[in-house]
């Protein structure tokens, strides 16, 4: 497909230059070029940032005669399977598989986050000296790699993967930009969220230009929701409370919920979108229970408050704007420790 499409107008990298740095970019170039056999990961829960980019650099790496396996600390997201380009793709952690990959490695490339708690067991697994991290996170109290190429300017993980590819002349197989446009789409709010950059738009238009089919992409991203998804977002909205003082909204999630519509973690997905979308919410929480009892809450930020800050407080973190954490309680006693934390911390504004 791609030695088959034309050229872009412009490169990005000459209307908007890339906030990689520059000797940082050739070192992960350096490091990925020469491995033969590389596992990728991501951090737990893989948001569609983590996973396009993987796929990504998978499918790239291969084009140019690398053998690549992937294998995440927990499962690949089902809603972007569609992604992958090969069916033996990801190898589940646990399994003869997995071991063997482990054993042939000569590289492990951690993308989308730098956290060594963020890749579960699979830190054990990864020799230091041949751990190459790709991120746009701020850098974490215990920090994983021997060669970083971060960039925080830079709007998802996929932008600098982006950067990475089109400094070596691809190639730009289907799974090439089809990982990246996800990425972009997902980790951007469909480029509706304050980290969208002109840039972004342009990496976009470039991948466009290389075949991504914006509408079949919307129709696999987001109009293929299965019906016990919407029972669970019936059930959840009930529970949805605003303080408006603080303009703070939030929603529940338990167990009880789930059961009753169906569901299962991957319906969560989205969710907390709806409270984040209510009028005058400056701060948008949800809080979700586990199986185990626990309660996982994910936070979001419409203005600017930094809710990274409040999750590095219960243990989480992320972005300024989205971040998340896990509480080792129920949901009505996370509920109580976020909120009173939050209104601490934001203050009557939200800001």
């Amino acid at each position: 497909m791609s030695s088959d499409l034309p050229t872009p107008v412009a490169d990005v990298d000459d209307i908007f230059p890339s906030p990689v740095d520059p000797n940082e970019l050739q070192a992960v170039i350096d490091r990925l070029l020469a491995a033969r056999r590389i596992v990728l990961t991501t951090h737990v829960n893989a948001d569609g940032d983590g996973a396009g980019s993987q796929v990504a650099v998978a499918a790239w790496l291969e084009a140019r005669g690398a053998h690549v396996d992937i294998i995440n600390p927990t499962p690949f997201p089902p809603e972007f399977r569609f992604l992958l380009h090969r069916p033996d793709l990801p190898i589940e952690l646990d399994t003869p598989e997995a071991e063997a990959a482990f054993s042939a490695a000569d590289l492990f490339v951690v993308l989308d986050t730098s956290e060594a708690k963020r890749i579960g067991r699979l830190r054990d697994r990864f020799r230091e000296d041949r751990i190459v991290v790709v991120d746009h996170h701020p850098a974490a109290d215990r920090e994983i790699g021997d060669t970083v190429l971060r960039s925080t300017a830079s709007a998802a993980t996929g932008e600098i993967v982006h950067d990475i590819i089109e400094s070596t002349d691809g190639p730009w197989e289907p799974s090439v930009v089809q990982g990246l446009y996800v990425a972009l789409v997902t980790d951007t709010g469909s480029f509706r969220y304050s980290n969208t950059t002109p840039r972004t738009h342009m990496v976009a238009a470039s991948l466009l230009q290389r075949g991504v089919d914006p509408e079949d992409m919307y129709r696999k991203l987001y109009a293929n929701v299965p019906l016990r998804q919407l029972r669970l977002l019936r059930e959840a909205l009930g529970s949805v409370e605003v303080d408006e003082e603080r303009s703070m909204s939030w929603m529940v999630v338990d167990n009880a919920m789930t059961k009753a519509a169906g569901a299962t973690p991957d319906d969560y997905e989205g969710l907390i979108e709806h409270v984040r979308s209510l009028e005058g919410t400056e701060v948008a929480f949800l809080f979700r229970e586990t199986p185990e009892g626990r309660t996982k809450i994910s936070f979001r930020s419409n203005g600017t408050a930094d809710v990274s800050r409040l999750a590095r407080s219960f243990g989480g973190g992320g972005h300024v704007k989205a971040a998340g954490a896990l509480l080792n309680a129920s949901p009505s006693t996370a509920v109580r420790k976020v909120l009173g934390a939050a209104r601490e911390m934001f203050g009557p504004t939200g800001s």
